[in-house]
Parts: C-alpha cells; sequence; structure tokens
C-alpha cells in the first residue's frame, strides 16, 4: 500500500510539471516567404497592445498590469496596476494613445463594477501620469460582453465598443426596451473633455442621452475595432451568440441587428422594419461571417508593403477558438473583400474549404491584438502564451 501511494505521488508531481511547462505549437504561415517568430514571452494572458516608438510596446495584462517591452525585453516591474475585475471576460481590455495622452479601458470596482475609461499624460520613461476618469460605462449584469476594444479615428477622436452585457433595451433592437444606456455600442467621444464627436450620427435635445456619443449599436460583443489607413472607415468584430460571428463595416449610425439578427438578416426570419431604427440610422448584413461561432477577435489592416506589395493594406483577422488569422484584400471602393471561393459569394463562410480559403496563418494561442509595428511588420498578440510574435 505504501508502494502504491509512492506511485500515486509521483504521477501527480509529473502531472504538475507537465502542467507548468504547459507549450503551444511554434505559429505557422500560409507564406513560405514569410515567417512568424516569437519576438517576446512570459506575458500573462494579454489582452490588447500599443506601440510607442520603435523601441517601446505597451500590453495589457486581463489582471490589471500595464507591461512595457523596451528593446525587445519585457521589462521585470509592472509600469501600472489597475485593481480590476476580472471574473470572465471582464479585466484590462483595452489601450490607444491620442496626442500625448494615453486610454485604458478597465473593469473596475467602485460602490459598484463599471467599466471606466482611464486618461493618463505619457512621459518620458515612458511613464503613466495624471490619473484621470474619463468615461464610465456600464459593466452589469453579465460578467461576458464587455467589450473593451480602444481606437482612435482618422480624425483624432476616440472610439470604444461596450458589449450588450446581456441587456434587453433599444441598443439591442428591443422596441419596449429601456432607452439606449452604452451598451452594445461603439462610442465616438472627444479625447479632450469626454464629449460627443461634433460628427456624430445621432443628435437629442437632452445632452446627457447616449445616442450623442454613438456610432454604432445593436452589437452583441466585439473584441476588435480596426481603422482602414486608406480611408479612415471603422471595421468591428462580432461574437455571435451560437452562429455567425462577424465582419462589419461600420458606417455613422450603423445598426448591427443584435438581438433579432446575426449574420444575414435574410437568414432570420425578420425585416429591417423589426429592428429599433433610430433617425439616421442604418442597418447593412456583415461584409462576411462565420457559420460557427469560435470567438472572432481582433481586426487590423497592413499599414505598409514590408511583407509585400500584395498585402500592403490588406485586412488580418485573428481569433480565439482555433487560433487562426486570417487575410483578406479589399475592393478598390474598400467597402468588401475579394473573395475568390465561389462559396463565398454569400458572405458567410460555413465549410473548412472556405475556411482554407481565407486562411493566412494558424497556431497562435488565442489572438487577442494585430497591429502593424514602426518597423512595418505584422505583429499577433497571443493570449494563452503570452507571446508577441512578428510576422516578417
Amino acid at each position: 500500500m505504501k508502494k502504491f501511494l509512492e506511485f500515486l505521488l509521483i504521477i501527480v508531481s509529473v502531472v504538475i510539471i507537465l502542467q507548468n511547462n504547459l507549450s503551444y505549437a511554434q505559429p505557422s504561415l500560409r507564406d513560405p516567404n514569410l515567417k512568424v517568430e516569437a519576438l517576446v514571452s512570459g506575458l500573462s494572458f494579454p489582452t490588447s497592445m500599443l506601440f510607442l516608438d520603435n523601441n517601446t510596446i505597451l500590453v495589457l495584462e486581463k489582471d490589471g498590469n500595464v507591461r512595457a517591452i523596451s528593446d525587445g525585453k519585457l521589462q521585470p516591474q509592472p509600469l501600472l496596476s489597475l485593481n480590476v475585475d476580472t471574473k470572465n471576460e471582464r479585466g484590462l481590455l483595452g489601450i490607444e494613445k491620442v496626442g500625448e495622452n494615453i486610454f485604458l479601458y478597465a473593469t473596475v470596482k467602485d460602490g459598484q463594477v463599471i467599466n471606466r475609461i482611464f486618461k493618463y499624460t505619457l512621459a518620458a520613461g515612458p511613464e503613466l501620469t495624471n490619473q484621470e476618469v474619463f468615461m464610465d460605462l456600464p459593466a452589469t449584469p453579465a460578467t461576458n460582453h464587455q467589450g473593451g476594444k480602444l481606437a482612435v479615428s482618422s480624425d483624432g477622436y476616440l472610439y470604444s465598443v461596450t458589449g450588450e452585457l446581456q441587456r434587453d433595451g433599444k441598443d439591442q433592437n428591443i422596441k419596449n426596451g429601456p432607452d439606449p444606456d452604452f451598451s452594445g455600442a461603439i462610442l465616438k467621444t472627444n479625447p479632450k473633455d469626454a464629449s460627443p464627436a461634433p460628427n456624430n450620427p445621432f443628435k437629442s435635445n437632452n445632452p446627457n442621452d447616449a445616442l450623442n456619443w454613438y456610432q454604432a449599436y445593436g452589437i452583441r460583443n466585439s473584441f476588435g475595432l480596426g481603422v482602414d489607413p486608406v480611408t479612415g472607415t471603422l471595421w468591428d468584430t462580432e461574437n455571435g451568440e451560437k452562429s455567425h460571428d462577424e465582419i462589419n463595416m461600420i458606417t455613422p449610425g450603423f445598426n448591427s441587428g443584435w438581438k433579432l439578427t446575426m449574420g444575414p438578416i435574410s437568414d432570420s426570419g425578420i425585416t429591417q422594419n423589426d429592428l429599433v431604427n433610430f433617425p439616421n440610422s442604418n442597418y447593412k448584413d456583415p461584409v462576411l461571417s462565420f457559420a460557427d461561432s469560435f470567438g472572432i477577435t481582433d481586426i487590423g489592416f497592413l499599414n505598409s508593403d514590408k511583407l509585400g506589395k500584395e498585402y500592403a493594406n490588406n485586412a488580418f483577422v485573428g481569433d480565439y477558438g482555433h487560433g487562426n488569422l486570417y487575410r483578406f484584400q479589399l475592393n478598390e471602393e474598400r467597402t468588401d473583400f475579394k473573395l475568390d471561393n465561389p462559396g463565398l459569394e454569400d458572405h458567410v463562410v460555413d465549410n473548412v474549404n472556405e475556411v482554407d480559403s481565407i486562411l493566412f496563418g494558424k497556431g497562435f494561442a488565442g489572438i487577442t491584438d494585430i497591429k502593424t509595428g514602426p518597423d512595418g511588420y505584422l505583429y499577433v498578440l497571443s493570449f494563452n502564451d503570452g507571446t508577441i510574435y512578428r510576422i516578417s
């Protein structure tokens, strides 16, 4: 019996060692002329990254740390640590720079659980100083569907996205539901004072009406915002409930259709008249949707020809569930994707062959961010292995 117990202890010890040293496969790319390499590892569940210059990257960890990478090395101490709620999809989620200010999107407890956008002054070092509460947004009742991504518009305003938080209001196309409350929406905000951007599509006589800040609504949840460097148009990715993860081009006043439709509206059994249609709103089917819902995440545009002219200004989209990286060339008007597979004429990816036709890379451990670096190469942030990959 004693020997048996000793044997069990050995087995348990081996399992613990294996778990603590779990490694992920090296990602691979479709194009043999390109290579992917791990630039920095050792991050803890990273959610977003921001390039400050040629030598410095700021990376957010879900549990509240802002980490600095200088000259390719992860600095041992966090640049900043926030006390955040990390339950489910909550945490430190989004980062963006507008002028000399850094904005962070985080789920915090301040009497109640809220999603808060903080504003900092960026000082040499780097350092984040002069913390301000820029904007408070809802975070309940759900612990998932928090949104959290930030982006800067071509005219210098701050985009932010909130998830639907399992609410049932007009923001979710429920006609008899509560009025707009900043849930399931993309906001465009003046980075100086948190006022609505002056060219926003919705105007209300009530200056506190959430609609004044909206660029889009009817969004279930988004882990990705990307601005086309050619046109300045905003794009987003959205997660379906059980099907139809989406890629959308956001026009001002865009209604994405949730909670009544995901994917093509013709498949949902409703019409646009069934949606909540605010004045100046518009509905359009996704540019592309996936029949399976596997956790589509970020969208980024390669603002460079360093990977070859054929890749310049292409859109790249990641996912969490499969660890795939997808690539899309855009049409001349940059309003649609060039999809060579005849099966994608319906703009719905619904089989392995269609997935293969848009696959650029695979083997990433849950992609959370995609950026063009100052060197013109493509960088991919991987959540589960805590690694930044560079594609060159």
